[in-house]
């Protein structure tokens, strides 16, 4: 099916912008505010205890930049030897280079109507909200800055990076309270116009459901990789990847509003909807492994700090193992 019909029947709640702030600021209720005061605790414990550290040496910087010259010793290396100066100061020079700390991470969210939708602890748009703050917090923690796009069809709100607590919280809430015109997907848009706005390299989290059709994003993750360093972070129900026996159930896709009846126990139908998911997940690890984006598959059911680590811990060994290369 064309957007594996996702929802049992339930109400569902009900061009892109130049580089300055986007969208109308979400409504601030008391409810919302003990929402995001929550995960604050939560998410600066967990960044303070577990990730904190690992996000710092997963993300060291964007690459070198020139500091100063200073006269050669022996021992350094010949190559950075800076022959204008030396030619100038008739003894040898060298370039010093260090690490360019400032990274710019960009949380890109899906808030497509698919978003609303959890048949375990939680909805899929709220483990968006309490991973993008785990993320958001950790490079807060490294004085990185932090901006978001939030997109459905089109763009519906842009903020761009900045640091500290209060930007933070300002990104928490809008991803818990933000209410999207659009309904449907469009992660090529999203990413077409991340690139357009952010020509600086930055790390960009892409956080879907990433129901849309792999091939209509495909080229623009590729060129999305190529300028940023893009993790797809892939959020999923149970719900979706498997329907038990329940009889006669209204399946409605929540971004087209299509409503289809299906009988459950029809082994037919429980078979070509196994056959589409899994077609559809072949397809989608595809698209990640031929663009070279690395995925971080997330579930309404399980708690994200074990994929969330065992990203950082893949990446770290992968780096050492090219830095040894």
């Amino acid at each position: 099916m064309a957007a594996l019909l996702q929802r049992l029947r339930a109400a569902a709640p009900a061009s892109a912008p130049a580089p300055e702030e986007s969208g109308a600021p979400a409504l601030i209720t008391a409810e919302l505010m003990a929402r995001i005061r929550q995960i604050e605790l939560r998410t600066r414990h967990l960044v303070s205890d577990q990730f904190g550290g690992d996000y710092h040496s997963v993300f060291k910087g964007a690459g070198m930049e020139f500091d100063e010259v200073r006269p050669y010793q022996p021992g350094d290396d010949v190559r950075t030897i800076d022959w204008n100066v030396t030619a100038r100061m008739n003894q040898p020079y060298i370039k010093r280079y260090v690490e360019a700390r400032e990274l710019t991470v960009m949380l890109v969210v899906d808030a497509s109507a698919s978003g609303d939708f959890g048949t375990a602890a939680r909805l899929k748009r709220e483990l968006a909200a309490e991973l993008a703050a785990v993320l958001a917090f950790a490079a807060t923690s490294n004085n990185d800055r932090v901006g978001l796009i939030v997109f459905t069809d089109q763009i519906e709100l842009h903020i761009p990076p900045r640091r500290g607590r209060r930007h933070i919280l300002r990104i928490v809430r809008e991803l818990l309270a933000f209410k999207p015109q659009g309904r449907g997907t469009d992660i090529a848009n999203a990413l077409n116009t991340l690139n357009r706005i952010y020509e600086k390299r930055s790390i960009v989290f892409l956080v879907s459901d990433f129901q849309a059709s792999p091939e209509s994003y495909r080229k623009a993750l590729f060129m999305t990789n190529r300028r940023h360093d893009t993790i797809a972070v892939d959020l999923n129900d149970p719900m979706e990847l498997a329907i038990a026996n329940v009889g006669l159930i209204a399946l409605e896709d929540a971004e087209t509003g299509r409503t289809l009846w299906v009988d459950t126990a029809d082994h037919t139908w429980r078979n070509s909807f196994n056959q589409g998911v899994a077609a559809h997940e072949a397809a989608k690890q595809s698209v990640l492994r031929r663009t070279g984006v690395d995925r971080i598959v997330l579930d309404t059911r399980d708690d994200y700090v074990e994929p969330l680590t065992r990203f950082f811990q893949t990446r770290e060994r992968r780096q050492k193992r090219h830095r040894g290369s």
